[in-house]
């Protein structure tokens, strides 16, 4: 991060970043309780609107038709500004209607920002410098969602919902108008290209952002459950558990991008892929908790390690086809999202290892389809 341009994009992004997870954590933290408690929803809605915030992630691809009408870091700046009047107006329309509506405007902030910060970061930062980058960001905002979530716990004792999600929704919509004014952007940068991308060299890359959608889910709606159903964990354990993941997100997650940097994509990604091998296997045969309990933490953790993907795009793709690439692979990313939690909870009625042992498979797959990744490692160059 050597030229002015790339200091300040990488001040812009860190902003947005950091106001992308408050506005994020104080939605999912408050939401259930809100929605049950004010709101006077059942389960079905609330699964409903659980549902429904997934759909802008899978519409991301409509951000390359937005890039003809803005530039990305506008984009980007917007996005968060949606972001933050989503969650500032959950509060104040606490209705079945009115969580629909907010939840899709929040949304729409945060994963179509994701998708500019992506394409923003392969763009400004050469194949030297982007796993660095990444992991940097992804430290600060596990540091975010820590504070967010002890800022939100406080002021929950001492003040109303509604006054929690307007007082954080406004701060993060004033960080996204704070950067609705900059302009961090290098002109001699390639233009992208505003249409949709789909290249044959690219495959790959669309196989490995779709299988890691598919095990995030998988992570995301049925890990959690089994520590909760089989297990028997309070809701102090689980919160206490997300906060030391992100504790130790935050310092591992630059290490992870150094050494993305020094062993290439597809050692990392076949570390992932064999240790996710074992904690699918874990979570359908073990029996023991503190023994789930470690396989979850290193779920998380091997999570991270899925920035090697976009860094393995950066090194193939033409630079005009990153943020197409990027929204496309959004999508592609979010397709599972739509099928596996409603398919997964069918399976789960017949037998809870089932979708696990899913898991498993899908990370042998990705294991063989990481080994045709050519080696690109780099030397590190000269501080």
């Amino acid at each position: 991060m050597n030229t002015p341009e790339q200091r300040a994009m990488m001040r812009f992004l860190t902003v947005l970043t950091i106001a992308s997870v408050v506005g994020l954590q104080t939605w999912m933290i408050l939401f259930n309780n809100f929605a049950v408690e004010i709101a006077g929803l059942n389960g079905q809605q609330v699964g409903i609107i659980q549902s429904i915030r997934e759909i802008p992630g899978f519409l991301a691809l409509l951000a390359i038709y937005i890039m003809l009408l803005f530039k990305e870091h506008k984009i980007a700046a917007i996005s968060i500004i949606a972001l933050g009047c989503g969650t500032a107006a959950t509060g104040l329309l606490p209705s079945y209607t009115g969580l629909i509506c907010t939840t899709l405007l929040m949304s729409f902030g945060f994963h179509y920002y994701e998708t500019m910060n992506q394409s923003l970061i392969l763009q400004y930062f050469d194949r030297h410098v982007s796993p660095v980058v990444f992991g940097r960001l992804r430290s600060l905002a596990a540091a975010a969602a820590i504070i967010t979530s002890g800022l939100v716990l406080c002021l929950d004792q001492f003040t109303e919902y509604k006054t929690v999600y307007l007082f954080l929704g406004g701060c993060v919509a004033l960080a996204g108008f704070w950067a609705l004014f900059r302009d961090p952007t290098d002109k001699r940068l390639p233009p992208q290209r505003k249409r949709m991308v789909l290249r044959r060299k690219y495959s790959l890359y669309y196989f490995l952002t779709f299988m890691a959608g598919a095990r995030r889910q998988i992570f995301v709606a049925f890990s959690i459950f089994l520590l909760v159903k089989k297990f028997s964990f309070t809701v102090q354990e689980v919160t206490i558990l997300f906060m030391f993941n992100n504790v130790v997100n935050y310092f591992l997650n630059p290490l992870i991008g150094r050494t993305i940097l020094k062993y290439g994509e597809r050692k990392v990604l076949s570390l992932e892929y064999a240790g996710l091998i074992i904690v699918f296997c874990a979570y359908g045969y073990s029996d023991s908790k503190l023994f789930v309990t470690c396989m979850y933490i290193i779920d998380h953790i091997l999570f991270n390690f899925s920035m090697a993907i976009r860094t393995y795009f950066q090194k193939i793709g033409d630079p005009r086809d990153i943020a197409p690439s990027m929204a496309v692979g959004f999508t592609i990313n979010h397709i599972a999202a739509v099928v596996i939690p409603a398919l997964g909870g069918i399976i789960w009625m017949i037998d809870y290892r089932i979708p696990f042992l899913a898991g498993a498979v899908m990370s042998m797959f990705s294991l063989v389809a990481v080994q045709k990744i050519p080696d690109f490692t780099i030397r590190q160059p000269h501080e």
